[in-house]
């Protein structure tokens, strides 16, 4: 199986004192266990599916056709090379633009969530273990947790003045994070999970698990799927409130006063 190979290799190196770290183009952190998951499940993949297209974080594309591999070989290598257990493999497959089937493997958390297209979604340690999810029925963003990434994101992306709008009329918010996030609102545990600037490796997992689970997926200008700019993540029942928060124009030449610097 695709997320036990990637799994050990991801275990074996996790706090290793010799893991090598580096920077790539756009400031984020890469490790040797990003690239050895990526190659050894594209080699799985060309020998098992060899007529279908491979997408990955860290060597692009290979192959074409209407199936497509969508591999995120470490969400969260930030969190990866401090220590920090809350990482995982993102592994989708594409049929045309739509995410059918997917599985996110955290295995420091000793947690998989997975879903197929009209299947549902479960989480447990493994497939004979799972349990049913289905999100939360939080009707209005004045009672709902929200959970996001960072602050920075949202300032740079333009969006920082609706972000805050959104900080402030949501109950509850943590920076839980990366797929963790998503994984939350599936559960039913969070109720709104969004980020402003996430690539197709990013989301094309989350989409069926959230979905499966009854929730709504969009980009945060209601776009549906894994399109970007970003993501929205909802119970549904609170999607188009939270849309209307991110989306309405604003002036954000002053974004920094709404969301001070000392908070970020």
């Amino acid at each position: 199986m695709l997320a036990d190979a990637a799994d050990s290799i991801t275990m074996e190196r996790f706090r290793a004192t010799d893991l090598d770290i580096s920077l790539k183009s756009d400031q984020t952190v890469v490790s040797d266990a990003d690239t050895a998951v990526e190659d050894a499940l594209r080699r799985t993949l060309a020998t098992a599916r060899p007529r279908d297209g491979f997408h990955g974080e860290e060597s692009g594309d290979s192959g074409w056709g209407p199936r497509r591999w969508v591999i995120d070989p470490i969400d969260g290598t930030a969190n990866y090379v401090r220590g920090v257990p809350v990482w995982a493999t993102l592994i989708a497959l594409m049929v045309e633009d739509d995410p059918v089937v997917s599985v996110v493997s955290a295995p420091a958390l000793s947690r998989r969530w997975w879903a197929g297209q009209g299947d549902g979604a479960f989480t447990g340690k493994g497939l004979l273990s799972g349990r049913a999810m289905r999100v939360s029925q939080v009707p209005w963003v004045a009672d709902c947790f929200l959970s996001y990434s960072s602050l920075n994101g949202w300032v740079d992306s333009g969006r920082g003045h609706q972000f805050g709008e959104l900080l402030r009329t949501a109950k509850r918010t943590r920076a839980f994070g990366d797929f963790w996030s998503y994984m939350l609102v599936a559960e039913g545990t969070v109720d709104v999970a969004c980020e402003p600037e996430l690539a197709l490796h990013d989301m094309a997992a989350l989409v069926p698990i959230v979905t499966e689970a009854g929730g709504k997926f969009t980009s945060i200008d209601g776009d549906p799927g894994p399109v970007g700019p970003g993501a929205l993540a909802t119970n549904g029942l609170l999607h188009e409130e939270v849309l209307d928060l991110l989306c309405v124009d604003q002036d954000d030449s002053e974004d920094s006063l709404v969301i001070p610097r000392r908070a970020l």
